[in-house]
């Protein structure tokens, strides 16, 4: 299906996660999933200004290697982000389109407006900086990625008919979410004939590793299809999609995707019944609800690993495995040089810059109790 002038596979790839070795990412790795991804017939890849070094990995993995009509590239300006004159804001786009060799961008995003980070965007008057650079030929499609509820959705979406398209946090587990309200943000760009890029569909690749509860659903209904694929396909089957995005780390990863979404079809009644088995048990879990963005750790004055601490305390609430969930948050934050979720001084810049709505310093605090941590003396 063609949507803004474009016939797009319903799977992207998210540019966000990329492999890595020893902390770099692994452009030669990176070379092959791209590789893959463009046999298959797949088109779109999604990077960001604020994605350390994925801009720079696209360039080599496609950009130098692909004529430049054979793929649709999409990057974004997050002006929000240590961001204080509208020169700064614009550079943005220069600095990516260096980043990437792209020479132009087809589609180009405003990125993670809702909340205290959309007005950035008219202080810097953004929405017609992306204009003129549409009028220059320098971006094809205008866009923005959100995260808020579908009551600013809406504001937004009056205010800026001009936008083509929308970025939206669309996954089963959130789908009833109150805090995300994937469903609610959905039903009002529905409701403006927006076209719809998904991002998150796997949860920051929680619901491709769910509880055995949960994945005993999945396997009863189909024993040969991974998690992750129920998670793909419930967000490829919605009307009104262009693409979804899969934040893809390794070969594996792009190479199951490929399997289920080549011959794309939607879920049928039976399956959605099986998605919906699926979430009713995972409500059950009170996970933190942390895609592993890292936008707090962007602001973040002490350094705190808080991801790593949050991926570790999901794992222990999902499996109950404190040896394996106390390992991993000693690899996720002390050997990467982060400090431990008991240095945190309160300061609350992480909740302001949090897409998922966290009270991240109150979860830091359970993190701190449930691993035992102690503050180190001063020296």
């Amino acid at each position: 299906m063609a949507y803004l002038g474009e016939d797009i596979k319903k799977l992207g790839f998210g540019l966000m996660r990329l492999p890595k070795n020893e902390g770099v990412i692994d452009v030669e790795q990176t070379k092959v999933m791209v590789d893959k991804f463009m046999d298959a017939g797949f088109t779109y890849f999604d990077t960001a200004w604020a994605y350390a070094g994925s801009e720079e990995a696209i360039r080599q993995a496609l950009v130098e290697r692909y004529p430049r009509e054979s793929y649709t590239i999409a990057t974004k300006n997050a002006a929000w982000l240590k961001c204080e004159t509208r020169e700064e804001a614009v550079a943005q786009f220069e600095t990516s389109l260096e980043r990437t060799g792209a020479g132009y961008f087809d589609f180009y995003l405003l990125h993670n407006l809702g909340e205290m980070r959309s007005h950035f965007f008219d202080d810097f008057d953004m929405w017609n900086f992306v204009q003129e650079k549409k009028a220059e030929g320098l971006i094809k499609h205008v866009g923005f990625s959100f995260h808020s509820t579908p009551e600013e959705l809406e504001e937004l979406l009056k205010a800026h008919p001009e936008a083509e398209f929308v970025q939206l946090q669309i996954n089963y587990g959130d789908w009833e979410n109150p805090a995300i309200q994937s469903k609610g943000c959905y039903e009002v760009a529905r409701k403006y004939n927006m076209p719809i890029v998904i991002m998150e569909p796997v949860k920051g690749g929680m619901l491709a590793n769910p509880p055995k509860e949960v994945e005993d659903v999945f396997k009863k209904a189909e024993p040969e299809s991974s998690c992750a694929s129920w998670a793909v396909r419930f967000a490829a089957s919605l009307e009104g999609v262009i693409t979804v995005l899969s934040g893809m780390s390794n070969v594996e990863q792009m190479e199951d995707n490929l399997s289920y979404m080549k011959d794309f079809k939607g879920l049928t009644d039976e399956q959605q019944k099986t998605i919906n088995e699926a979430r009713i048990i995972l409500d059950t879990y009170p996970v933190i609800p942390c895609t592993t963005c890292n936008y707090c750790a962007k602001v973040c004055p002490m350094e705190i690993g808080i991801s790593g601490s949050f991926t570790a305390m999901n794992m222990l609430t999902l499996y109950n495995d404190y040896a394996g969930a106390s390992s991993e948050c000693e690899w996720l934050v002390g050997a990467h040089g982060k400090k431990k979720a008991i240095e945190c001084i309160k300061c609350g810049k992480c909740e302001e810059a949090c897409p998922q709505h966290i009270s991240i310093r109150d979860e830091l605090e359970k993190v701190a109790k449930a691993f035992k941590q102690e503050k180190k003396a001063e020296q």
